[in-house]
């Protein structure tokens, strides 16, 4: 009896009932403001912080650079220590610039028909992966590969089982890997919309998009320089990959003719592209979404402060340089005429 009184029975209530709090939603970066984004590529020489400053100091609200040498193999794991991806962000975001565009290495040939070529590349673009991800980059831009002769479609069937192996293990969060748009030279994959959407198509677990470069599309034969060119390029990009899935624009003008199939990019309005028609580029409806990336040459100094601010003027800003900017890259060696590109050959003596 006594047992009975003491008995009690808990009525359970929703509301005792533990439930954690949901985690906070993730803070949107300062530059998805939905202004227009101008960068140009910065050298990352000596600091790689550095090349931020050297971005903004341009006037510049995004950037492009290389995570490690472009035109060499590293040797071993070529990693960013945390201590320096930790230094990068912070000032980043200090700047508010973005989007971050990371270049690939240009060795990188995920359709070589060779074996060891190809499995260098792989292991090459896994490592561009990793350091992208340290240093909290938006886009890895990566040139697809030539197949060397071995024809189109079994390069792309090559390009996509690379991608995927090279990617695999990794968590790519809100980083996008763009594959660019080529002009045509050699069997290089990617003058042809087509061939870009086969690769998207083949890889739909990644988290694939597209850059598209001006000069490479005036040279691969799009006639960019009319509205009706523009538009018909457009056109053709959003029926085959769809411009939703173009993040960049590399904005380049073009030194060589309308299909000419070759690759040399000129300061914006100084080439065959013209200033008119970057002005319909930058301010075209559907590509408001893009970031417009400069990959003009600097042969002579204040080249990248021209370039930028010419972007600007033709939105109808004007946004001035409040830094040094970069140095005039030197001229490349030939090794047919092992001479200087560009300078003067000495003449040679009468009678020899």
């Amino acid at each position: 009896m006594a047992e009975e009184q003491h008995r009690s029975s808990l009525a359970f209530d929703a509301d005792d009932e533990y439930r954690p709090e949901p985690p906070p939603p993730p803070e949107i970066p300062a530059w998805k403001d939905g202004s227009i984004r101008i960068g140009i590529h910065t050298s990352i020489a000596g600091d790689i912080s550095g090349a931020l400053d050297i971005a903004h100091g341009l006037g510049a609200n995004a950037l492009q650079i290389f995570s490690s040498s472009p035109r060499m193999w590293e040797r071993g794991m070529s990693r960013i220590t945390e201590a320096d991806a930790a230094r990068f962000r912070a000032r980043r975001a200090e700047l508010a610039l973005g989007p971050l565009v990371i270049h690939c290495n240009y060795l990188i040939n995920l359709a070589s028909p060779n074996p060891v070529l190809r499995t260098r590349s792989m292991h090459a673009f896994h490592q561009e992966i990793v350091r992208a991800l340290a240093l909290g980059a938006d886009y890895l831009v990566l040139h697809p590969g030539s197949g060397q002769g071995s024809g189109s479609d079994t390069a792309v069937a090559a390009i996509s089982q690379a991608l995927k192996l090279a990617a695999r293990g990794l968590k790519l969060g809100e980083l996008r890997i763009l594959l660019e748009n080529t002009a045509g030279q050699g069997s290089s994959v990617g003058s042809r919309f087509e061939e870009l959407k086969a690769i998207l198509d083949a890889c739909p677990d990644l988290p694939l998009g597209v850059c598209i470069d001006t000069a490479h599309t005036f040279a691969a034969g799009w006639d960019i320089r009319s509205k009706e060119g523009l538009e018909g390029a457009l056109a053709d990009i959003n029926r085959t990959v769809g411009l939703a899935r173009v993040g960049v624009v590399h904005v380049n003008d073009s030194k060589v003719p309308l299909g000419s199939r070759v690759d040399r990019h000129e300061h914006i309005g100084k080439g065959k592209i013209g200033l008119e028609a970057f002005g319909r580029i930058l301010n075209h409806p559907l590509l408001a979404a893009c970031a417009f990336i400069l990959e003009t040459p600097i042969d002579k100094p204040g080249d990248d402060k021209r370039n930028v601010a010419a972007l600007w003027r033709l939105t109808g800003r004007v946004v001035r340089a409040s830094g040094p900017g970069m140095k005039p890259r030197r001229k490349k060696v030939s090794r047919e005429r092992g001479v200087r590109s560009g300078a003067r050959r000495r003449k040679r003596p009468r009678g020899k």
